[in-house]
């Protein structure tokens, strides 16, 4: 029972005391209470996420976004600015990630583009560049660990601009974009009456 309650003690606080200088350096950072504060921003951002969408505003906002992308460029690109600024307003990267994916769905479907398309953008958008956000939960996360600010080490972050870069021009290009059999909108005038 003794070894169970240093188990629990070790997850909670932290493992402090082995011997070894270079294991304690490692394993000594405070369990899962340090970081409480980052589980506080992340249940925050997903209450004012579902929220934003309960209420409809996230749709209002999207709504207009829509309707101007005319092409299948203007319309990832318009995911992409969707997720990176639900990066920014949210705070946290599953918001940026979940929120696009569900408003944007039912778009892509009527364009004939495979779900596959948006979400390999909404992952490349919502999740890549949430760390160049210092006050999104990964921003602060990778700050912290690395002791190093978010607008630092954004600048070497290649990769997190290519990333959704990449998946735009693809967008732009038809490069690698898949296609489905296009759903027509209920009600559509061009259906046949049903008996």
């Amino acid at each position: 029972m003794e070894s169970l309650k240093g188990i629990r003690r070790a997850m909670a606080n932290g493992f402090s005391d082995s011997g070894i200088p270079l294991i304690d350096q490692l394993l000594s950072r405070g369990g899962m209470d340090s970081m409480l504060l980052t589980r506080w921003l992340i249940i925050g951002a997903v209450t004012f996420g579902a929220l934003l969408e309960e209420f409809g505003l996230i749709a209002r906002l999207v709504e207009p976004m829509i309707r101007s992308a005319k092409s299948t460029g203007q319309l990832l690109l318009t995911v992409f600015t969707c997720a990176f600024g639900l990066n920014v307003v949210a705070g946290d990267q599953y918001i940026a990630l979940v929120l696009p994916s569900r408003v944007f769905r039912l778009e892509f479907e009527k364009r004939g583009l495979a779900p596959t398309n948006l979400s390999r953008l909404a992952a490349d958008s919502g999740t890549v560049t949430s760390a160049l956000v210092p006050w999104n939960s990964c921003g602060a996360f990778m700050g912290a660990v690395l002791g190093v600010p978010t607008l630092s080490y954004a600048p070497y972050a290649i990769f997190n601009y290519a990333s959704p870069t990449l998946s735009v021009l693809y967008g732009v290009t038809g490069f690698k974009i898949e296609k489905i059999a296009r759903t027509e909108p209920p009600g559509d005038p061009t259906e046949s009456p049903s008996r």
